[in-house]
């Protein structure tokens, strides 16, 4: 199947994010995508000082034209952080899911928060104004079935290893990592990830603003479970577009059966929730 990674310039008006961003996923749609990913803070800019005034409830007005835009175009479609979302005073670094029939699938608040400090480079604390969700979110496709994260989450290979078990056979972290991080680790984790849990790997970030308070990376990238990048984006606007063949990766499975092979007697990773 057909997988679109929208990576969006984001700009400060909402309106104008949520008419841009539905356009491209009409667009990849009429390209076949059958499952379309939009970035991570898709809607709004990124910083702890627009969390707030950015924050909707779910359902709100970003999440239905989602929905909307998901029925009309009969797609699976990730909503990046659609948004900041308020639920009961605290804030959460969300991203929705809803299915061909606008039904909303999944809901992931982002497990792991963002605080980090890198002297003399970056400091930033979601922690400071976001709260953390406390649970894995998948989905099933007639394709596959998903599992979700949000940008720092990608680090923790508990995460994806729990996603693995579960069955999942993609992975998507809508992220925006930094022009620190992002060329250290961004593709590597994502490589990483694929390799060890044998699985496909899709991060979609939105496109980088130089003059953004906040400046993403970029390069939205797929990996296949060989490890090998298969798509990737520069840095500017763009949709990437690649076809996932779950035939390789059950003949990768096969070829190296490390997923039978693993010691449970010896050890173990559970989920609690």
């Amino acid at each position: 199947f057909r997988l679109a990674l929208i990576q969006l310039h984001v700009s400060a008006v909402k309106s104008d994010n949520l008419q841009r961003a539905c356009g491209l996923v009409r667009e990849a749609s009429a390209k076949g995508a059958k499952v379309v990913a939009l970035p991570e803070c898709f809607n709004s800019p990124y910083g702890t000082k627009y969390f707030k005034e950015y924050a909707e409830k779910i359902p709100g007005e970003s999440t239905q034209k989602l929905s909307e835009v998901a029925k009309e175009c009969s797609i699976y479609l990730v909503g990046g952080r659609s948004i900041p979302e308020e639920d009961g005073g605290k804030l959460y670094n969300t991203c929705t899911v809803f299915g061909p029939d606008g039904a909303m699938l999944a809901k992931h608040r982002k497990v792991h928060l963002f605080d980090i400090d890198i002297p003399g480079k970056i400091q930033f604390k979601e922690s400071e104004t976001l709260s953390p969700g406390n649970s894995f979110s998948m989905f099933d496709t007639p394709y596959c079935k998903v599992g979700l994260g949000i940008c720092y989450d990608i680090r923790f290979a508990e995460m994806a290893h729990i996603y693995g078990q579960k069955g999942c056979q993609l992975l998507i972290y809508p992220g925006a990592f930094n022009l620190t991080t992002g060329p250290a680790h961004w593709e590597l984790l994502q490589r990483g990830r694929a390799v060890d849990n044998q699985v496909y790997v899709a991060t979609v970030s939105p496109a980088r603003d130089e003059k953004a308070s906040y400046v993403a990376w970029g390069h939205s990238t797929v990996v296949n479970p060989w490890g090998e990048v298969i798509a990737k984006a520069e840095a500017e606007e763009t949709v990437v577009y690649t076809d996932i063949d779950l035939k390789k990766l059950t003949e990768i499975r096969q070829q190296i059966p490390i997923l039978s092979q693993k010691r449970c007697d010896l050890y173990g990773i559970e989920m609690k929730k």
